[in-house]
């Protein structure tokens, strides 16, 4: 039985083994150099333009929170769909539950106005 995990646990150990060497490659190779410009604060590669603070919009993080929730939704259904006709039933009223709780979500999202954002120009504008 335990031979049977062997390949998961080798993927595992070489996965750890590349991320540990290139942390180490880049602290090893890499220049060390702080100082002003490197800890300043920039956009987009960009420095900014004044230093004020600004308020941001969250309606942009709330859209892409919801948008990785229904995606997930339908990266989990493909693989049923393929499986469905060899599982039967019990496969089916598990996917019938899994939608139930995706609309349960969708239906809170609704409701809280998640979805009630109109952009306009560069600002999300509730609407």
């Amino acid at each position: 039985m335990p031979h049977q995990y062997f390949p998961v646990l080798l993927a595992i150990g070489i996965a750890l083994l590349v991320g540990v060497g290139m942390l180490v490659a880049s602290r090893l190779a890499g220049r060390q150099v702080g100082g002003r410009v490197k800890l300043s604060t920039y956009e987009s590669g960009m420095p900014l333009l004044d230093i004020s603070h600004k308020r941001l919009s969250v309606a942009f993080f709330l859209v892409a929170i919801d948008f990785i929730v229904f995606d997930l939704e339908a990266a989990f259904l493909y693989p049923w769909a393929l499986v469905m006709k060899d599982l039967g039933w019990p496969l089916f009223w598990a996917v019938v539950a899994f939608i139930a709780l995706i609309l349960v979500g969708y239906a809170y999202v609704w409701r809280k106005g998640g979805l009630n954002i109109v952009v306009r120009g560069r600002r999300a504008v509730r609407g």
